[in-house]
């Protein structure tokens, strides 16, 4: 099974080698069919400490590295202000 790859903003950095992603998704309403924007953030590891509030980064689903964190940045695709 392929590992899930995402793309999201860096919401906080302030854990030593961890960054909070918020991935922005568009579901439909089940029922009403009405397109909404739904926030998921995820905890992913920065080995190197590069990533800082504002960054999109790529991260990818790795196993549990601690209790809440699955997740590893990639890359950084742009930088914040």
């Amino acid at each position: 099974m392929p590992k899930k790859i995402n793309t999201g903003e860096v919401v906080s950095d302030k854990m030593k080698k961890t960054v909070v992603v918020a991935v922005k998704k568009l579901t439909q309403h089940p029922l009403y069919k009405k397109t909404m924007k739904k926030v998921v953030k995820f905890k992913a590891h920065d080995e190197e400490g590069k990533c800082k509030t504002g960054d999109i980064v790529s991260i990818i689903e790795s196993r549990p590295l601690s209790k809440d964190k699955r997740w590893k940045v990639i890359e950084i695709v742009g930088r914040g202000k």
